[in-house]
């Protein structure tokens, strides 16, 4: 038996685990709650630096899940599946609708560091202007950072869920130093939680950062394994272009066989290979239209 490995992987394993303190702990007063979602907030900011950790894919999934909880927001019916669909197999011309908006938002939202100008490509309906004074609405810990811009875009237009929570997160990423987009509010708020007053509103982003934090690091957990599977088996893939191919799996949420950068038939026989070989999973259980992921 290899030790070293063995040690190696326990080491790895405790770093990627929650504190049990942090996820047992009920937290009444604010004080508590804001001692709470710090304290999570510090284990996510270390998880996400480092180097075995696959930030983006994680924030792709992330992604997923908040367009998911705005389109719930917005009482529409779609779900993560049909939120898949509707951006992986549009066509040249084609309109996502109304969910796949949302979903696209996000997507844009988390692919570039945070700036104004990023996130007005997220939200091409929200002047510049506009998205910087939202961004400085914002003053003190990140938690209330974030919960005051949401107040704030949320308070000048009240129908805006999906706009005021992207900026809520790239408000609560830039003061945690993560460079990109992290999605942790939308998840972990319930829609009444948005039209709350100031102070309720950030008791409930501090305990939404806490549920979300103890998912995300959950899911980092699980597809840290399953990068580092896909990582093993890459070398095996003799196809030309798979390396790009392995590169996007390990980036993208999912993936559809045509979006790869293989002729069509090569393409899928790839996706087929990698499924085999228990490195991405086939996402929609269809024989046609299929989507893949890590």
């Amino acid at each position: 038996m290899d030790f070293s490995r063995a040690l190696d992987t326990d080491h790895s394993e405790t770093l990627l685990r929650m504190p049990s303190w942090v996820t047992s702990a009920r937290a009444e007063r604010i004080e508590d709650a804001a001692f709470m979602s710090g304290a999570a907030l510090n284990h996510l900011h270390l998880l996400m630096a480092r180097d075995d950790v696959p930030v983006t894919l994680i924030r792709a999934r992330l992604a997923l899940r908040a367009a998911e909880a705005c389109v719930r927001f917005s009482g529409r019916p779609e779900r993560a599946g049909a939120l898949r669909d509707a951006v992986h197999f549009l066509r040249p011309g084609d309109l996502p609708g109304p969910a796949g908006e949302v979903y696209l938002s996000w997507l844009r939202a988390v692919a570039r560091a945070v700036s104004v100008r990023s996130l007005n490509r997220a939200l091409p309906n929200v002047e510049a202007g506009r998205i910087a004074d939202y961004l400085d609405a914002g003053q003190g810990a990140p938690v209330c950072r974030a919960a005051a811009v949401l107040e704030a875009v949320m308070r000048a237009a009240t129908q805006q869920e999906g706009p005021a929570l992207i900026l809520a997160d790239a408000a609560l990423s830039q003061a945690l130093g993560l460079g990109h987009v992290t999605p942790l509010l939308a998840a972990g708020l319930q829609r009444a939680d948005l039209r709350k007053g100031v102070d309720e509103l950030r008791r409930a982003c501090h305990r939404a950062v806490v549920a979300s934090v103890v998912e995300t690091v959950r899911l980092a957990a699980d597809l840290t394994r399953r990068a580092a599977h896909v990582k093993a088996v890459a070398p095996k893939l003799r196809a030309r272009g798979a390396g790009e191919a392995v590169e996007m799996f390990l980036t993208r949420d999912a993936v559809a066989a045509a979006e790869l950068p293989l002729p069509p038939r090569a393409a899928r026989r790839l996706c087929d290979r990698l499924v085999d070989l228990g490195a991405v999973r086939e996402l929609t259980g269809r024989d046609t239209f299929r989507l893949y992921g890590v």
